[in-house]
């Protein structure tokens, strides 16, 4: 079935996830959570994808939480059923790397969407929060848990529990987000970032993300019992061989994720 909520684009390498809900600030809602996944499912299957963008359209919202009314009106199973927690948790695990695109307000779930993904880079209009516990929730989509790993736990906590909302320049000094550019300017240096991680070894930068997320996720020692198998792994790989070859020879490298 044709997308309705979303765009999916693929590009020299890059795939490109566009939450296209503009009458709804571009809420995440159920049949938008079953969007992105197939979108998902798709760039999975598609060997030449090596990078994921994630971003809203127009310029104003990245991706707004739910709709109040809708929270108002979920059930205690509707939340047992953990649809954006899950999602979520998927974009955090793909194999490749993800680059959020925060082109303006990223409240709530849209925040914990960004949170989900390895690096953020932000327009300067772009406004960040998790207001959740002024409507009587938590934010319970990876906010609580992904956000101190981020910042700290002291900032987490100051904008979960006084619902603090940061500007875009407030964002980058506490490590939210890893750059903030001019608006104008946002997709294109965002793709330059996406073609920087795309030329890479492959291989190489998957195990390297699942050796980061071990990181985070993982005792130490079990990290670095991780990294090690990986570069076992990786010292096997065409790629490798490849990369340092093409290093000594003083020549571009031509990685064909092997």
């Amino acid at each position: 079935m044709p997308f309705t909520r979303i765009r999916l684009d693929i590009e020299d390498a890059i795939a490109t996830v566009t939450i296209d809900r503009p009458d709804a600030r571009n809420a995440i809602d159920r049949e938008t959570v079953r969007e992105i996944r197939e979108a998902l499912e798709k760039i999975r299957e598609d060997e030449t994808c090596r990078v994921l963008i994630v971003t809203g359209a127009g310029d104003k919202v990245f991706v707004s939480g739910a709709d109040v009314r809708t929270l108002l009106a979920r059930t205690t199973k509707d939340v047992l059923a953990a649809g954006n927690n899950l999602l979520f948790r998927e974009i955090e695990e793909l194999p490749i790397p993800t680059i959020a695109v925060v082109n303006g307000f990223a409240l709530g779930g849209g925040l914990e969407l960004a949170l989900a993904c390895d690096i953020r880079v932000a327009s300067e209009n772009a406004k960040m929060g998790l207001p959740e516990t002024g409507l009587g929730i938590l934010p319970g989509a990876g906010g609580t848990q992904r956000l101190p790993r981020i910042v700290g736990m002291g900032i987490a906590k100051e904008m979960i529990l006084a619902g603090t909302i940061l500007d875009a320049q407030a964002a980058f000094r506490v490590g939210l987000v890893n750059r903030v550019v001019p608006a104008a300017l946002l997709m294109s240096i965002a793709r330059e970032l996406a073609q920087a991680i795309a030329k890479r070894a492959p291989v190489a930068t998957r195990l390297a993300k699942m050796s980061l997320n071990a990181a985070a996720n993982a005792p130490a020692q079990v990290g670095m019992d991780f990294e090690i198998v990986a570069q076992a792994v990786l010292n096997s790989t065409a790629d490798m061989k490849e990369g340092m070859t093409a290093f000594l020879e003083k020549r571009p490298a031509g990685f064909q994720g092997e």
